[in-house]
């Protein structure tokens, strides 16, 4: 190994687990020892690690990640977060100790981010810009990721066009109507009323109150609709595309209903799970650098107060992120 962590001050840390899926209560911080970064990988002091809908999922034994880890109980939750490095593996020469770095790790079946410290595949990470806390930078990489993914590798989102972004206010959503507006779409975006002025700040041209307005009665002839909230939301949506125009969504438990309507209205629509991609996250970290895009962070919950944190984060209406404080 490169860097030993002989050179820690503590042979331990804290960190969450579960040992059964269930409702918060599983939720519980316990002290192991800190593990030793294997070839390719790397240690990293956790200073941040981001809260997903797919954390609180996933700890009830829904969906895919709880079909992966159901034999690997227990486990510690977390794709999200950034800090510092402290130890390299062998043969790990893109990475030194004292690097800063955010990365979407472990997903979908090893996890780990809510932790004091946490292992990382090398090639998982990136660079933080120094415009960006480390507390911060752990709630972008992987909502950032789902947005940048879903807009131009699936939806294939250009300059000019119009797009339709549901919950643009949340995690996902503000990095989605901030991605759009950079490369130059028309940007129109669903939300309660109380964040019309957080999405207005963001330069989003249109925001529609879900509560009163009914967008398929709204909306017509758009290129792109980015769903994030699924369901039937998503299925009206499709009442607003144009011919060309194609819906991405992003909640996995109704995207195949969702697809399904779209083929009988002769439209596309297509369901993604995001993925790592260290590249990425590099345009998305220049993008922040440039002042172009901004991560806000709604609350910081100490990992004492996780199960505040997941209780926040399963009611929905979150404006941006939650991060959990791991230092």
């Amino acid at each position: 190994m490169a860097n030993s962590t002989d050179t820690l001050p503590e042979s331990t840390m804290r960190h969450v687990i579960y040992d059964r899926f269930g409702e918060r209560d599983v939720l519980q911080v316990v002290e192991s020892e800190i593990p030793q970064p294997d070839a390719g990988q790397v240690l990293v002091r956790v200073h941040g690690a981001g809260l997903n809908p797919i954390d609180w999922k996933t700890r009830k034994g829904l969906g895919f990640a709880a079909r992966q880890i159901e034999n690997s109980l227990p486990w510690t939750p977390g794709y999200d977060m950034a800090g510092e490095v402290i130890a390299i593996g062998e043969g790990v020469t893109t990475l030194v100790p004292g690097d800063r770095v955010m990365g979407m790790i472990g997903f979908p079946g090893v996890g780990g981010a809510y932790a004091q410290y946490a292992l990382a595949q090398a090639d998982e990470l990136a660079i933080v810009p120094e415009e960006l806390d480390l507390m911060t930078a752990g709630a972008l990489p992987l909502a950032a990721l789902t947005a940048w993914q879903a807009l131009f590798e699936v939806a294939k989102l250009e300059s000019g066009q119009k797009i339709l972004i549901h919950a643009g206010a949340g995690g996902v959503g503000h990095f989605a109507v901030q991605f759009a507006l950079e490369r130059g779409a028309h940007v129109i975006a669903t939300a309660s009323a109380s964040n019309r002025d957080f999405l207005a700040e963001l330069g989003v041209h249109e925001v529609i109150d879900y509560h009163t307005t009914d967008v398929a009665e709204e909306c017509y002839g758009l290129d792109v609709v980015l769903d994030l909230v699924g369901g039937e939301a998503g299925k009206r949506s499709l009442h607003t595309l144009g011919e060309q125009g194609v819906l991405v969504t992003i909640p996995t438990v109704t995207a195949d209903e969702i697809v399904s309507a779209a083929e009988d209205m002769g439209l596309r629509a297509h369901g993604m799970t995001v993925r790592p991609d260290a590249f990425h996250l590099d345009e998305i970290a220049e993008l922040i650098e440039d002042g172009d895009v901004r991560v806000h962070i709604d609350e910081p919950f100490p990992m004492d107060r996780v199960v505040d944190a997941h209780e926040k984060l399963e009611g929905g209406h979150v404006r941006g992120k939650l991060v959990l404080d791991c230092r």
